[in-house]
């Protein structure tokens, strides 16, 4: 819930009442229900925004008591307006995403993909908030073109300064590697040397891959954990070290020493202060590009290795395709989309946030061995942070 209602609410729900009432006048009984999407991040931005607070600061249970609370008073004044424009739904059907009705199905549908393989738990490289503090799904992606500027950057070998091009300097302390394109003979004879990374000291292997670009930068580029999908490539394909040099909420790590505590936009320009004061700055331009950032609060995505649920979907992308090809598409044009869509999706769907106001998983998992144990149907909608599992030991 964003907290307003806009054109394209009246417009989707208009839709909706056309073909209602078309079926009824038909002489069909309509069943048609009125539910509110209650739950999730929009409405708990909507909470932060309006009582002036952050969810970390007051705590779950006084933060979802918060969310309850606003979002019962939006639905009075939602349901006065849509009464106003005539909806011939039942009000006596009426649902919420966060009802326990709904939690139910949803904890129930949880456990059935669970059971049939179609949902994992992995720690692995994720999209990543800094602003909502949260794991997101490419799906909440959107492309914005950002002003940036291109750093030439001198790593060292020995007596010998080997210049790299980047946009984001403040990964420097997240260098894991250097790639250049096998062919590149610019290259060739440092591919097995180790070159030192500026500022901070560590030394990083020179390898080959055929993802470097000879035309780009200087053709030598630094792979960082993590910057890009790129980097995530290199990372999996050459077994790198990880160096996650941010926290949750996207300020500095130890390791980025002497950097502690600053943002990611802070470091950047002390990081650019730093190299030009070490001699290590060889030039810098502007440039305009286009970034990945989060629908919901406009922030640039970050790539973060944490533990989260997926859904399978990269395996079924076929089937998926072949099911879009059965529907008659209004406008036609809305096919072509969507099968773009599906073909670019490089990521399984990642269900898990960070957040508060949501769906709670129906399981616990053991602290000393991470066995998972379900909850059983009996008893959901299950809280687990509150309510105990099914067993008094972990099953392993």
């Amino acid at each position: 819930m964003s907290g307003k209602i806009h054109i394209g609410h009246v417009f989707s729900y208009v839709q909706a009442e056309v073909v209602a009432r078309y079926w009824r006048m038909r002489g069909h009984n309509v069943y048609y229900p009125f539910g509110f999407d209650d739950n999730g991040l929009p409405s708990e931005r909507l909470v932060e925004k309006e009582k002036g607070v952050k969810a970390t600061e007051v705590g779950r249970e006084k933060f979802v008591e918060m969310c309850l609370e606003l979002t019962k008073q939006y639905e009075v004044d939602f349901i006065a307006f849509w009464k106003s424009l005539g909806l011939s739904v039942d009000w006596e059907e009426d649902y919420s995403t966060i009802d326990p009705r709904s939690q139910r199905i949803s904890q129930r549908s949880f456990l059935d993909l669970y059971k049939k393989g179609r949902v994992y738990r992995k720690e692995a490289p994720t999209l990543w908030c800094p602003e909502c503090h949260t794991a997101i799904a490419q799906a909440e992606i959107e492309d914005a073109e950002h002003d940036s500027v291109f750093y030439d950057v001198a790593f060292g070998l020995g007596d010998e300064d080997l210049v790299i091009s980047t946009t984001r300097p403040e990964l420097l302390p997240a260098c894991v590697a250097m790639f250049a394109h096998p062919d590149d003979e610019r290259y060739s004879a440092l591919i097995g040397k180790s070159a030192t990374v500026p500022i901070f000291g560590h030394e990083v292997p020179i390898m080959p891959d055929e993802k470097a670009d000879p035309e780009k930068g200087t053709g030598l580029v630094m792979c960082c954990t993590f910057g890009d999908t790129t980097d995530i490539a290199w990372w999996q394909e050459h077994g790198l070290g990880t160096r996650i040099v941010f926290d949750e909420g996207g300020l500095m790590n130890e390791l980025a020493p002497g950097y502690e505590g600053l943002s990611l936009r802070e470091a950047r320009k002390k990081i650019v202060v730093d190299l030009t004061a070490a001699g290590r700055l060889r030039g810098q331009r502007p440039i305009t590009h286009v970034v990945n950032v989060h629908e919901r609060c406009g922030t640039g995505i970050e790539f973060s290795v944490a533990a989260q649920w997926f859904v399978r979907v990269l395996d079924i992308k076929e089937q998926i395709l072949d099911a879009g090809a059965k529907v008659q598409w209004c406008p036609e044009f809305m096919a072509v989309r969507f099968r773009n869509w599906v073909e670019n999706l490089a990521w399984d769907w990642c269900i898990s946030r960070q957040r508060y106001y949501g769906v709670p998983f129906p399981l616990w998992v053991c602290k000393s061995c991470g066995e998972v144990v379900l909850a059983d149907e009996s008893q959901l909608p299950v809280d687990p942070t509150v309510a105990d599992p099914p067993v008094e030991t972990c099953p392993e």
